[in-house]
């Protein structure tokens, strides 16, 4: 597989974007962007959840559904949520209808309603290395390092669920905790 494609821009980026609209967009402005907040982190962990298993894609596309049947992503009216709420979510095409993943966000949200204010971005972000060097191919990106893995086992021992270490490299990925914009893509070249 190739490493970077050009787009109908002529940027190269990496290739994993194919030459979907939304993903080009999804790529130049948020994958790789350092992403601060608990809220925010809070929503990322949850989507993260919910791709499991299924294509980024599909959850992005889904994402502004996901945000309006999920209060927003506010862990305080998330951690509310009771069974009609999850009744409700798993009648809901326009989501990932999986009940555990549901549940898991509710009860994620009630873990990050009990933290002081700034606690889930400045936990999420201490496992970010110190430094990390640029991919120069697909195949020298990681789907799991150590710290994802330490940030995984950080997270279980406070009662988090779905954020296995796939899942957390692919949220550090994304929240810009590490930046895997690998040899030839635009982003790579810190513009």
């Amino acid at each position: 597989m190739a490493s970077v494609l050009t787009g109908p821009d002529d940027r190269g980026r990496c290739a994993w974007v194919g030459d979907d609209a939304e993903y080009r967009r999804y790529h130049d402005e948020e994958w790789g962007t350092a992403l601060h907040g608990d809220r925010a982190l809070f929503e990322k962990m949850s989507l993260e959840g919910f791709q499991a298993g299924l294509s980024w894609i599909t959850i992005l596309r889904k994402r502004p559904r996901f945000r309006e049947v999920f209060a927003g992503f506010d862990p305080a009216l998330v951690a509310e949520f009771g069974e009609e709420d999850v009744e409700r979510l798993m009648a809901d095409a326009g989501i990932i209808r999986n009940r555990a993943k549901i549940l898991a966000t509710i009860s994620n949200a009630a873990l990050v309603r009990e933290m002081a204010d700034g606690e889930l971005d400045a936990l999420m972000w201490s496992f970010a290395p110190a430094a990390s060097s640029r991919p120069r191919t697909f195949d020298d990106v990681p789907a799991v390092t150590a710290e994802s893995t330490a940030l995984s086992k950080a997270l279980r021992k406070r009662g988090f669920r779905f954020v296995g270490p796939t899942t957390m490299y692919a949220l550090m990925q994304s929240a810009g905790m590490v930046d895997d914009h690998v040899d030839g893509c635009w982003r790579a070249s810190g513009r």
